[in-house]
């Protein structure tokens, strides 16, 4: 078979080729140009979106014995990517870029154009597993190792995508990964891993946003206020410095009359207004999702004892029942959830198996 490795730079994505060449593939891997000015996007090597990384990703490639090649798909992924990050900011709602990422750029130009050349599919460096189901379906299904599993950020990944991906690390841990990479003599086997957002260079995603958004944000400042009083604490240089369960970086000086800490309810980015108040008016239990998307056969409901939902990248799992609409999802949590915010991904589990995933519209607190 004739596989395309997507090579980071990193030591997952490197040990990923590896194994796909040793076990028989036809490999060619390629490393994804995402920056217009590379100089502009995060700094050192890191695993992703650096001239460091694709010179890591090349040394790489050469000590498995494979061809490599840079592809630039640095427009398209502003376009889908980057632009979609900004958008969601100033609506006030909180997106996932690696997530989107994952379903425009590495599963949707970067498969389309491997299938167009001949390719038959394209390995990444994830921790996830892919199984034959009983109907003939590739299933999806989360890593041995649970605390490395990346199931969250495929959930976006549909049933052609998943018949066409290779994910050879989904039996293994990082560990034993690194370890393996150190014994192929790849240099990248001590490579620290990538967390941040990769276009903001310095972490700093609110300083980021303010910068690029320029005159296109909600506003320039405003009130926060307290929930429960309506009592204005403090003030604000813009609502995209904000996220629906943050408690650090509030500045509002005055401590609660419990003393107790505060945390951000709610945002609205028109008025500009910021309202916090305790951890417990976080709780949800009813979620609206829109712009689903499954893995395999489309369900009417998902009820029963395996059932979850996971709504961040590195969050638990919550039973629930989700219902099917014609407009989204409607998603039950049976174990309420804390600090969720619009634009982020549900992603829909029965066992281990990922049925599909949608983008969080709206949120209802539990009842008191």
């Amino acid at each position: 078979m004739k596989v395309l490795a997507a090579m980071s730079g990193g030591v997952d994505s490197a040990v990923a080729a590896a194994r796909a060449a040793e076990a028989g593939h036809d490999v060619t891997g390629i490393h994804l140009a995402l920056s217009r000015n590379p100089a502009s996007y995060r700094s050192g090597a890191r695993g992703c979106c650096t001239i460091e990384d694709s010179n890591d990703a090349r040394r790489a490639a050469d000590v498995i014995g494979i061809p490599f090649y840079v592809w630039d798909l640095s427009d398209r992924f502003h376009q889908d990517v980057v632009d979609d990050f900004m958008d969601e900011y100033a609506a006030g709602r909180t997106p996932n870029p690696c997530l989107r990422c994952n379903e425009k750029i590495k599963f949707a130009a970067v498969l389309d154009r491997a299938l167009g050349l001949g390719f038959d599919a394209v390995a990444t460096g994830h921790y996830a597993q892919l199984r034959t189901g009983a109907d003939g379906l590739i299933e999806m299904h989360r890593a041995v190792d649970h605390g490395k599993d990346q199931s969250y950020v495929l959930g976006v990944l549909d049933q052609s995508q998943l018949a066409h991906s290779l994910f050879p690390l989904g039996d293994t841990n990082k560990t034993a990964v690194r370890a393996e990479a150190a014994a192929r003599g790849l240099l990248v086997a001590d490579k620290p891993d990538s967390h941040d957002i990769c276009f903001v260079a310095d972490g700093d995603n609110a300083g980021w946003l303010r910068e690029k958004l320029g005159d296109r944000a909600p506003n320039h400042g405003g009130d926060i206020v307290d929930d429960a009083t309506g009592e204005v604490l403090g003030q604000h240089e813009g609502t995209v410095g904000f996220t629906i369960g943050q408690r650090k970086g509030l500045r509002i000086g005055t401590p609660a009359p419990d003393g107790r800490p505060r945390f951000v309810l709610d945002i609205e980015p028109v008025s500009g207004t910021v309202t916090v108040g305790p951890r417990e008016r976080l709780a949800v239990d009813r979620l609206t999702g829109i712009k689903p998307r499954w893995c395999g056969t489309v369900p009417e409901v998902l009820d029963g004892p395996d059932v979850t939902v996971q709504l961040r990248a590195h969050g638990g799992e919550h039973r629930a029942v989700v219902t099917v609409r014609d407009d989204g999802v409607a998603i039950e949590l049976l174990d309420p959830a804390h600090g969720i915010a619009p634009g982020q991904a549900a992603v829909f589990y029965d066992g281990s198996r990922v049925v599909g995933s949608a983008t969080i519209a709206a949120t209802q607190r539990v009842d008191r």
